[in-house]
């Protein structure tokens, strides 16, 4: 789309010159791409003969996709992201077929210094409240749970890819049917439901009615942040949603019901099989292939590649900004 080809442009290479965008295969063909060259296309199908063309001219396919900690605003609202991941293996959200990230979670060893990084970048986000589009107040909650266990569903985008290619299509794959199987799974617990911001904004599907999510949850929220949901829960219950790994950064309890890419490692309470994730992880080695390792973080002030702890400090900065000036 034009406005995202705007907006990455300048990611894709420091000489925004040499980056060409194509309408199809046909065009990309038309252009003689060599070894040196690396064809770029979003999500997850290549577009019609564009693996063809990688194969023939040999040149690297690379799929591309936000990263985990994104920006201050949506990307649906048309905000550039500060963090991308370019897989040449497949991608995150799509447990059908290898990534790059699950590679590197599988195989990597990693370092002290990762590990070190990866706890400081942790606590940074815990302390700071970060999230990936830090659009939504930090308030203090305080449902009236009694003293029953508090679950938190998050609800999602139902078109999302994440959903389509990380969910079991007989089974649990829409809102309403994860309400339904927390209600089951936790019988006796308090249970919030809480709308993803894309579908709050009216951008993306997956809306549910209040009369249809209180026939399984006990409270729907719409006010208060998804990190301050997760602050007054015990336990997150998802799909495929961040706010699973949002939960894992802040100790919590976490069931999932499709297979995110945070799933699988030991780390979580897994519905779905996911044979081909073979060892057990600790969070931090989690948070330093998934955070530090695996995206490319941008900074849009400097125009060019930067860390992920310099895009945490960033954000932070920003948002505090826009809280203040009244402009978030």
């Amino acid at each position: 789309r034009r406005w995202k080809a705007a907006n990455l442009r300048p990611m894709l290479s420091l000489h925004p010159g040499k980056v060409i965008f194509v309408k199809n295969a046909s065009a990309a063909m038309a252009l003689s791409p060599i070894a040196e060259d690396c064809l770029v296309f979003w999500g997850r199908v290549p577009p019609t003969g564009t693996l063809e063309l990688a194969e023939t001219n040999k040149v690297r396919l690379l799929r591309m996709e936000d990263g985990f900690v994104r920006s201050v605003g949506l990307g649906s609202d048309l905000i550039p992201p500060q963090s991308f991941v370019l897989d040449s293996k497949g991608i995150y959200f799509d447990p059908s077929q290898p990534s790059e990230l699950e590679a590197l979670l599988n195989t990597s060893v990693y370092s002290a210094q990762d590990i070190e990084r990866a706890q400081h970048v942790r606590e940074f986000i815990v302390q700071h409240g970060i999230t990936k589009y830090n659009t939504e107040p930090l308030i203090t909650v305080k449902w009236p749970s009694e003293t029953k266990q508090v679950v938190l569903v998050p609800g999602q985008v139902e078109d999302d890819a994440s959903i389509r290619f990380g969910c079991d299509p007989a089974g649990v794959c829409t809102n309403l049917g994860l309400l339904r199987a927390v209600r089951e799974m936790f019988p006796n617990a308090f249970i919030v439901y809480k709308t993803h911001p894309d579908v709050m904004s009216g951008n993306r599907k997956g809306k549910l009615s209040f009369q249809d999510a209180l026939e399984w949850a006990d409270h729907v929220e719409t006010n208060a942040s998804v990190l301050s949901c997760i602050d007054a829960c015990d336990t997150v219950a998802s799909m495929t949603s961040l706010t699973g790994f949002d939960a894992l950064l802040r100790g919590k309890r976490v069931v999932v019901f499709g297979r995110p890419f945070y799933a699988g490692w030991g780390l979580t309470q897994d519905v779905l099989p996911i044979p081909r994730r073979q060892r057990q992880l600790c969070l931090d080695e989690l948070v330093a292939g998934a955070l530090l390792h695996y995206p490319l973080y941008w900074d849009p002030e400097l125009k060019g590649y930067t860390t992920c702890e310099a895009v945490l400090q960033q954000i932070f900065e920003q948002r505090e900004a826009l809280t203040r000036s009244g402009k978030m």
